[in-house]
């Protein structure tokens, strides 16, 4: 299948974004020869500063194999942002289904028509306190086993030491390094005559984190956690703490009250 040609709005986006990223971040690249060269395809990219798409984007620019962000339909409407999304061939992801796969329609489609099509698993920033992948959401996966297209997993660093997660002001200097480093196809094909049930999801979704996580521990030289971090995990033992505290505040005020009772008799 060839490739789809890169267009006008890309080519005008990297105009636009090339020069501050040239200017702000050196870079250290690598795996470039695991994009495929034509096809449909997924990629799969850690998420640890605001301006890490914008290098990732970069990063796949220059392959020759543009990436298809999922965003919110809402986004493609009107205006300039709306004709920027549809031109530079973005995919709008439809939150108001209530068929999970239905919602990822339009990624299906994109990557049966050979595609590139790029997944931040996290959902959102990571919120690991090291800046490690957290547990990833299942949508890559359902696009994965359904279209049994590759699944290159690519991790990057640099751009969370120039803006950390949720900083508000980017910290320019020294100049900071980009390293990306894509990996080898995730080999998800043990699922692929299963039922797409949550468990195989979930399973599936493990695999491809564990993937993009081991990239990360290649280019940062250590060990990543043995345990993700798990955000729903977290909120449950926070509100299990807060609940403990507020009884132990209670207990402690229930005693107070009890000894200055007895005082007064």
């Amino acid at each position: 299948m060839p490739r789809r040609r890169i267009g006008f709005w890309y080519r005008f986006a990297a105009v636009i974004c090339k020069p501050p990223l040239v200017v702000l971040l050196k870079r250290d690249w690598r795996g470039m020869e695991h994009i495929p060269a034509e096809g449909g395809f997924i990629t799969v990219v850690n998420h640890n500063s605001h301006v890490d798409p914008f290098a990732y984007a970069h990063f796949q620019y220059n392959t020759g194999r543009v990436p298809r962000f999922l965003a919110k339909s809402g986004l493609f409407k009107k205006g300039f942002v709306g004709a920027a999304m549809r031109g530079t061939g973005q995919i709008p992801v439809y939150r108001e289904s209530t068929d999970a796969l239905s919602a990822f329609r339009a990624a299906i489609d994109a990557v049966e028509r050979g595609e590139c099509v790029a997944f931040y698993p996290e959902g959102t920033l990571t919120r690991d306190p090291d800046g490690w992948p957290m547990t990833g959401k299942t949508g890559a996966a359902r696009v994965a086993l359904r279209t049994k297209c590759p699944v290159i997993p690519v991790a990057q660093w640099g751009c969370n030491e120039l803006l950390p997660p949720y900083a508000k002001k980017p910290n320019l200097f020294p100049r900071k390094t980009s390293r990306v480093l894509a990996g080898p196809p995730v080999d998800l094909s043990r699922f692929y005559d299963k039922d797409m049930t949550a468990d195989v999801l979930r399973e599936a979704t493990e695999v491809i984190m564990a993937a993009i996580t081991r990239q990360l521990e290649e280019i940062r030289g250590e060990k990543a956690p043995e345990t993700p971090y798990d955000p729903k995990r977290e909120r449950v033992e926070q509100r299990r703490r807060t609940q403990a505290q507020a009884r132990a505040q209670a207990r402690a005020q229930q005693v107070q009250g009890q000894r200055t009772e007895g005082q007064g008799k």
